[in-house]
């Protein structure tokens, strides 16, 4: 199907007789507006809107050139963070961001007209903390008069297709505090700028258009869907980046910018570029101004056909651009005098310096309909068979690495906000998140978590976490022996995933502390490395906890390693802390895992293992998994998984294109097995069975079935991949079932909203497809699943993967890749992780359900697995906090009850309270959750009784059937919070505003500058829509560094 058949419409003004399909802007003024269109139809005509006032005057009656002085910093590629900063290292690339700055500030003081945008906060707010008071004010006033800005404002330019959610949102709060903080609302971005990333996910622009940007400029589309709207002039549309919010809450207007980001070809002025400069003097013989201004007049007519109005947009500037920004400027200063002077002898083109942000003010101006995208840009390519999915794995041990990360910056949050300053400040030292909020931050960068940076980079990025977490457990330290009463040594057993963790190895007696940060209490098993021995376990109250001691197989036969397995019930937003003995008396019952050579594997009429819900069964004779079986549903799905590779392509005479970090190019649709059979072990507890699989030497699994589990786990282990014979290999998970999917499979977006995928087509181009298994794969970031009327199969990732479905009741996930050639895009370094090659192991949660009930299992399963209990070990024993301090074994989060006032006393709004949170905002409650996976983020802060809402049951008169925010009708409560109560509720100074939330009169105070929200969470309890991402608001770190001090 074509794509303006697929096309629905949205105006932007006018349209008063408009069909039912096109939209009024009317009708689209809801309180909070997230789309600049609507927004700025509020102002009079020919008015300025608020932040647009220094954009410079143009000529309506002209074709208006917007020409976009700017550089692309990479934080991280082929030089490491800081060896870009300081320029070092520049016979690897010449790039010093230092002296870009520098130059740049230097360059704009000497012309009034002169613009200049930036982009990476990473880099800027370095720079300017070594920068003299002077220079700073020279800086402040630039940003003031319009004539330097900043887009998008995120610590880095993130990755789009593996980067979660919550941490976009984290770095973007990052790097929008910073510019809060230094230029007040003079640096607010208007607009998001992502250049480089590639490819564009539908939940980015999301995110971009709740956080209140006014529009978003791409870089980089697929070549074809790129050369379709050229031709159709509809390179800008206005983007619905959710199907379950209410427009226009995501709605976008985005504009692909006609060169990806770099200047047009023959105008690259930069002392990194060889173009010609401007020569205006006749008398010499390198004059070439008129061929210049002729040759660039025929560009912007050109360009211009592209687009629906009287403007257009250049980008001059590219990569590390501008250390000597006078370049630029300079040439750019003669062209724009040349051009225009040409107007007197009728030329219709007006040449300009500008921002993104006034070249989206003109486009508003115009008054036009624009077209609705209701898909993403996945996937990316630039050329016929240079399909962009590889990066969607490159570096599986870093991009487990980061997702862990995230996990504990999330908890080195939370705990801040519970222990209050004792967790900065305590027996242990000074704890500090901020370390690792920047080092995940900068994860999140377009070259980072996507591995396509070089080795030493990639380490770099590793080294970056690694140290950020120190800090944090210090701060984890200082908070657990604050809330918990008691001093022990914790220890934070960073090699579980190896099996190794001393304390617990060589202890008689530890304790076993796990901090749970969802919002609603879970069950969880806790697997740790131990000695051969029995064991006692005992929960928070003393009672006794079922256990197993269960033994990892080895290469080695003589060599067992025990593992102690039970099950631990953590609280909402709290800890427990179990108590482990080594029973030294009793011999140990460790059952040995029974090694099935396949000789024998013919006497074994059946081969699974089950618990009370799930039964997996398995091949006899070639160790498989061939079916598994939901008992709870009583649905049964044939289901072979196995593990295979494709070749990486090392060119063909179709292409020169090879298979490398960013692109995935197989050497044939069909991959090839890793083993047709494999060597299994059986092993069975009371509390866990496991098939442990062995295909080769580099590639094993165990499949595995907890006590109580709904859910099938694949614990898979790939590496060092062979390549000794000159192949690449890109290794797969892959599951057939006689689902009948029609072509059919969803992945998620980022974590949150799903979208469903059809093999060989995209929803908005009649696809030309030449490379039919790299022209399929998806980012997968927490799921992917397939389904036919009644079952659905759904598989569960640890970490951001590619996925796809090449064939009807198939689904596969790429696990890991090792390659022996580079793909041309730059890096000039093949993907062969350290030489040797790395081991990566990692998980796959795989739920059968009915499709109308799965929703509901995989939505909190993912939740759980991204923020799972964070595990802390102790010795036995320890000193108390303080002489009056009573020892905890278990903390709930906000279950304190305070007293206070009269009558209704002041109290913690508790979890179950509300179907949705309620925050205050000033005059009105919204359903605002601060938090994302965990609405209960920090400590909840006792809120004045005639502020609270209302108790269960007892609803507000007349409540609105939509959310506050988006109902017209809604009325306040009560009136503005009085400042009386702010020095006691909130921190020591304003919570910063988080950038581009936009203001109306019922939802001004999301402002978030004079107003202290409290702390509320609720419990997920009904199953929600398929589609629905995770159910918590997108707000919460815009607090995240600021915790309130709360008292026990």
């Amino acid at each position: 199907m074509g794509r303006r058949a697929q096309a629905s419409w949205v105006c932007a003004g006018g349209c008063q007789d408009a069909a039912e399909s096109w939209m009024n802007s009317r009708a689209l003024r809801a309180p909070l507006l997230p789309v600049f269109l609507f927004l700025l139809l509020l102002a009079a005509p020919g008015a300025r809107a608020a932040g647009y006032e220094t954009c410079p005057r143009v000529k309506p009656n002209k074709l208006n050139v917007h020409l976009v002085a700017h550089t692309h910093d990479d934080v991280g590629w082929l030089k490491t963070v800081d060896q870009y900063f300081y320029g070092i290292h520049n016979d690897i690339q010449h790039a010093g961001v230092q002296y870009i700055l520098d130059s740049v500030i230097s360059a704009l003081q000497a012309d009034p007209n002169r613009r200049f945008i930036y982009v990476e906060i990473a880099f800027f707010s370095r720079w300017w903390h070594q920068q003299t008071n002077a220079t700073q004010e020279v800086v402040r006033n630039l940003v003031r008069q319009g004539r330097l800005e900043f887009v998008n404002g995120g610590w880095v330019m993130n990755d789009e297709a593996t980067t979660y959610y919550g941490a976009i949102v984290d770095q973007m709060t990052l790097g929008l505090r910073f510019l809060k903080d230094t230029f007040g609302n003079d640096g607010r971005p208007h607009v998001a700028w992502h250049i480089d990333p590639f490819g564009h996910s539908r939940e980015q622009a999301s995110l971009f258009a709740q956080m209140g940007f006014d529009g978003f400029f791409l870089g980089r589309i697929d070549y074809e869907d790129k050369q379709i709207r050229a031709e159709r002039r509809e390179m800008e549309q206005m983007w619905r980046g959710s199907t379950s919010l209410k427009p226009p809450t995501a709605d976008l207007f985005t504009g692909i910018l006609p060169n990806n980001y770099n200047p047009p070809e023959k105008l690259c002025w930069d002392m990194l570029c060889t173009d010609s400069p401007v020569v205006e003097d006749p008398r010499s013989p390198e004059y070439n101004a008129k061929s210049l201004v002729d040759y660039f007049l025929k560009l912007a007519t050109s360009q211009g056909q592209q687009y629906r109005t009287n403007h257009t947009m250049m980008t001059m500037g590219s990569d590390f651009q501008y250390e000597n920004a006078n370049l630029w400027f300079k040439n750019l200063d003669k062209l724009i005098q040349l051009v225009n002077a040409q107007q007197a002898n009728g030329s219709g083109i007006h040449v300009l310096y500008s921002t993104p942000a006034c070249y989206l003010w003109e486009l508003h101006k115009a008054n036009l309909t624009w077209s609705v995208k209701k898909d993403d840009f996945f996937p990316y390519a630039d050329g016929p068979h240079m399909f962009w999915t590889g990066f969607y794995t490159s570096r599986p041990a870093l991009k487990r690495f980061e997702r862990l990360s995230y996990k504990f910056l999330q908890v080195c949050n939370q705990l801040e906000a519970l222990a209050g300053p004792a967790a900065s400040q305590g027996p242990y030292g000074s704890g500090n998140c901020a370390p690792l909020n920047e080092a995940m931050a900068v994860l999140q960068h377009h070259d980072a978590v996507t591995g396509t940076a070089r080795q030493l980079v990639a380490d770099d990025y590793a080294r970056q976490l690694s140290e950020g977490w120190g800090p944090s457990e210090v701060l984890l330290s200082n908070a657990l022996a604050r809330l918990s009463g008691s001093k022990k040594t914790f220890t934070f057993c960073r090699d579980l995933n190896i099996s190794i963790c001393p304390l617990s190895q060589k202890s008689a007696s530890f304790q076993v502390i796990l901090y749970n940060p969802l919002g609603r209490k879970v069950d969880h098993m806790v697997r740790l490395p131990v000695s051969k021995s029995s064991f006692h376990v005992k929960d928070p109250s003393g009672q006794t906890v079922p256990n197993s001691v269960v033994v990892v197989p080895s290469a080695e036969p003589q060599e067992h390693y025990p593992e102690l397995v039970f099950s631990a019930s953590v609280p909402a937003l709290g800890f427990s802390i179990y108590s482990v003995t080594k029973i030294s008396h009793r011999k140990p019952l460790i059952p040995l895992p029974n090694s099935i050579s396949r000789k024998f594997r013919s006497r074994f009429r059946v081969l699974a293992i089950e618990n009370e819900y799930i039964r997996a069964t398995f091949n006899p004779d070639t160790g498989f998994l061939t079916e598994i079986r939901n008992k709870d549903k009583n649905l049964l799905l044939p289901v072979n998984q196995s593990f295979f590779w494709y070749g990486a392509s090392s060119g063909d005479l179709e292409s020169w294109q090879t298979s490398g970090a960013y692109i995935f190019r197989p050497e044939g649709r069909k991959p090839y097995p890793v083993s047709h059979y494999a060597q299994i072990r059986l092993v069975k507890t009371p509390l866990v069975q496991e098939l442990h699989q062995n295909f080769s030497a580099w590639c094993s699994q165990v499949v595995r079935l907890y006590q109580g589990q709904r859910h099938l786990e694949l614990e898979w282990t790939v590496g060092p991949i062979p390549v000794g014979e000159g192949w690449g290999k890109e290794v797969i998970s892959r599951f057939d079932t006689p689902l009948k999917t029609n072509g059919l499979f969803y992945t998620d977006s980022n974590g949150r909203e799903i979208l469903q995928r059809k093999r060989d087509y995209r929803p908005t181009w009649e696809l030309d497809l030449w490379e039919p298994v790299a022209g399929n794969y998806y980012p997968v970031n927490t799921r992917i699943y397939i389904k036919d009327r009644n079952m659905q199969l759904t598989v569960l990732t640890d970490r951001s993967q590619g996925g796809s479905s090449l064939g009807n009741g198939s689904l596969e996930l790429m696990v890991h890749r090792r390659l022996v050639k580079d793909d041309g895009r730059g890096l000039q370094e093949p993907l062969t992780e350290k030489g040797s090659g790395l081991v990566a192991r990692g998980r796959h949660l795989v739920l059968l359900d009915r499709v109308g009930e799965a929703a509901a299992g995989h939505r909190l399963l993912a939740e759980k697995e991204v923020l799972a209990p964070q595990v802390v070990l102790a010795p036995d024993g320890g000193a108390l906090y303080h002489p009056q301090a009573t020892p905890r074994m278990q903390v709930r989060g906000g279950t304190q009850v305070r007293g206070g006032g009269k009558g209704r006393k002041d109290r913690n709004i508790t979890c179950g309270e509300w179907s949705r949170v309620q925050v205050f905002l000033g005059k009105a409650w919204s359903p605002l959750a601060l938090g994302r996976l965990s609405p209960c983020r920090p400590a909840p802060i006792p809120v004045p009784a005639q502020y609270q809402p209302p108790l269960p049951g007892r609803e507000p008169p007349h409540a609105p059937s939509l959310p506050p925010h988006l109902d017209p009708t809604w009325t306040p409560l009560s009136p503005a919070f009085p400042t009386a109560h702010l020095p006691s509720l909130c921190p020591s100074k304003p919570v910063p505003r988080l950038h581009g939330l936009r203001s109306s009169p019922t939802v001004s105070s999301l402002g978030l500058d004079h107003f202290c929200l409290f702390w509320a969470w609720i419990c997920m309890a009904t199953p929600l829509p398929e589609n629905l991402g995770p159910p918590h608001s997108l707000f919460g770190s815009a607090l995240s560094l600021h915790k309130p001090e709360v008292s026990f």
